[in-house]
């Protein structure tokens, strides 16, 4: 999407995208080898009662929705950060989620070259819990900036 296609209000639904065990393995293996999310037996006897994915999997996935959803072919530049991330519950494997990005505001910066969107990105399993909240700021190349190229 271009930056002048995103209005506050908008609401935009993404996925679903299921979660396999082996990508949770996986995953965990390459960044956050904690046992609860790369030993399935150990994790089944355990507060968790099973194997759960990284959060930083699961804002991953967030992430690879958002890029083949409104990012794809955008004027997308990168992000500043987060305002929050939250985890409220875990990710496990046979999880179907889904992305909803609410549009917070939009504004072009002062020096008219950026495009900046504010939006919060709620993922969500299959039983409609919320799995991961994030308050992100993206930043696009302005119409501005575009004019005077």
């Amino acid at each position: 999407m271009r930056f002048e296609e995103f209005h506050a209000g908008q609401l935009l639904m993404l996925g679903p995208m299921r979660v396999e065990e082996s990508e949770i393995i996986a995953f965990a293996k390459a960044y956050d080898p904690q046992w609860f999310h790369t030993d399935p037996e150990r994790a089944r006897s355990s507060r968790w009662q099973g194997l759960i994915a990284s959060g930083w999997h699961t804002c991953a996935i967030a992430m690879r929705l958002i890029c083949d959803g409104p990012l794809k072919d955008s004027e997308s530049i990168g992000s500043p950060g987060l305002a929050y991330v939250k985890w409220p519950a875990p990710v496990r494997p046979g999880d179907e989620l889904r992305l909803e990005a609410e549009v917070i505001r939009t504004r072009v910066s002062s020096s008219g070259r950026m495009g900046i969107l504010t939006w919060r990105w709620r993922l969500l399993n299959q039983s409609n819990e919320m799995v991961l909240d994030i308050e992100a700021v993206s930043l696009f190349e302005s119409a501005v900036s575009r004019e005077g190229d």
